[in-house]
């Protein structure tokens, strides 16, 4: 691609406004969804409101990635922005937490074009010098989005309603749209080569069907979810499979025989899962159990967001100064000790909480950024895309697989919990939404007593799912440790 063709300063701006929104997103709908919980019902349902997202997200990601490299950039970013921004407006319509759920399927299908494309194009048009600075700004403004979403998810349920907190997206696709359409101009060739679209249905009958497994295990028993279990080890067989013979699989499979390439996404998978256990119910845990409203949680989730990115602008300024495994190293650490301040000091407030949701933050910045970068500058041109899309999927599949992980546990715990203290069959898993949103627990429909008995379930299975957070952090900082320095395919 030639900068005399394209307008890198408008390219660029089209892509910060492309993270914008997507970032906006996810953070909205975090410290929203406890009051969209209360308003539609269907607390079964609240980690599929990521999960799905999720899902449809991490299969759409090396399919759009390697279409990107046989295609170019631009139609692949474009026509995931329209898709993205068509599940925007839908789930504004939704009427129940299952047609919530499903549009975000479609929601998380565009989400799968523009993330990965968003990334790949920024190395695209910047040389490695400048690669680890324009990452930083585009993590900036990822994080700058990130803290104004949760307030904002705040204040729109308070004034608006939250179908705003989707409508939102609107503006930001359409001005990306337009400026990649006028100012980016692609030299490609295009090739003639198949998409595997086997192993990507493979993928998601597999990723699937071990998402449905832990989510359902409370609800149907172990028994009844084994089968789920034996699909996923089948379907995740037949994809290796699928991907050691396709003349174009959507996973190369020797990318990861560079251990960079190998410990970096391994990193980026655990922290994902870790990532999303904290997004998904810290503002529950400030709404549901310390009383906080939508933007008290919003400021605690908030700090993370603001971590993020300035450890994001610090790696990419001091990745070639300071190297990959010193960085790495640094984030495993932090994302360690944020955990453990989560963990221990959670229930003294939102404050200690904020404090090691921050920490996280910076461990993320510096994981996630140095780790893109690096598996970026490690490959040629032609196997950017692809390899850009290996290192977004493990983050999806990460953060998929944690709402669903983490979704799980507090459900079975909340079943144990309500066995052992004589509520189960008198109330269920739904009735937590009483606890949620903004006119709870003043229109509650349960006594008193028993809010308080499901609040002090609640406090006891979030702990679980924090513990399991840092568990998390703990795999990830030993990955870290082996991911070596960075060397130039260029």
């Amino acid at each position: 691609m030639k900068e005399t063709t394209t307008h890198r300063a408008l390219v660029t701006s089209a892509l910060l406004l492309a993270m914008f929104m997507a970032a906006i997103e996810g953070t909205i709908v975090a410290t929203a969804l406890p009051s969209i919980a209360a308003e539609l019902g269907g607390f079964s349902l609240y980690a599929w409101v990521f999960s799905s997202f999720l899902l449809m997200q991490a299969v759409a990601v090396p399919i759009f990635g390697k279409l990107s490299d046989l295609v170019g950039r631009k139609p692949v970013f474009i026509g995931g922005i329209v898709v993205f921004l068509a599940g925007s407006v839908l789930c504004g319509f939704a009427g129940s937490m299952g047609m919530l759920v499903a549009f975000r399927f479609l929601q998380g299908l565009g989400a799968g074009a523009v993330q990965p494309i968003t990334t790949t194009l920024a190395a695209d048009l910047y040389s490695l010098e400048e690669r680890g600075r324009i990452q930083g700004y585009i993590s900036s403004v990822w994080g700058l989005s990130s803290i104004l979403g949760p307030l904002a998810g705040g204040l729109i349920v308070h004034t608006v309603g939250w179908p705003w907190i989707f409508w939102i997206n609107v503006p930001f696709g359409i001005a990306a749209i337009a400026l990649v359409s006028i100012y980016l101009h692609e030299g490609v060739e295009r090739e003639a080569r198949r998409i595997d679209y086997a192993g990507a249905v493979l993928l998601l009958v597999g990723v699937g069907a071990l998402m449905l497994a832990l989510t359902q295990v409370s609800a149907w028993g172990l028994g009844a979810v084994l089968p789920l279990f034996g699909v996923f080890l089948l379907a995740l067989a037949l994809f290796v499979r699928q991907e050691r013979r396709a003349p174009d699989p959507i996973m190369d499979l020797g990318l990861w025989a560079s251990p960079l390439i190998r410990y970096a996404n391994v990193a980026t998978l655990t922290s994902g899962i870790m990532m999303i256990g904290l997004i998904t119910f810290l503002p529950t845990y400030v709404q549901g159990v310390l009383g906080g409203s939508a933007l008290l949680a919003g400021f605690a989730l908030s700090s993370m967001t603001l971590g993020w990115p300035l450890a994001a602008f610090l790696a990419g300024r001091r990745i070639l100064q300071t190297g990959v495994p010193r960085i790495v190293r640094a984030g495993g650490a932090c994302l360690l000790a944020g955990s453990l301040v989560i963990a221990v000091l959670a229930p003294r407030g939102a404050l200690p909480a904020g404090i090691g949701s921050f920490v996280i933050g910076v461990g993320l910045g510096l994981v996630n950024t140095t780790s893109l970068v690096a598996i970026q500058s490690s490959v040629a041109w032609n196997r950017r895309g692809v390899a850009t899309a290996s290192n977004m999927l493990m983050r999806i599949l990460g953060n998929a697989l944690g709402a669903a992980l983490f979704g799980g546990i507090l459900n079975y715990q909340m079943a144990r919990y309500l066995g052992r203290n004589g509520l189960e069959g008198r109330v269920s898993l739904d009735s937590i939404q009483d606890l949620l949103g903004e006119a709870a627990p003043r229109a509650a429909r349960l006594p008193a007593d028993v809010l308080a008995v499901l609040r002090t379930g609640l406090a006891e299975s979030l702990h679980v799912v924090f513990w399991g957070v840092a568990l998390l952090a703990l795999v990830t900082l030993l990955a870290a440790w082996r991911i070596p320095e960075l060397e130039r395919a260029e």
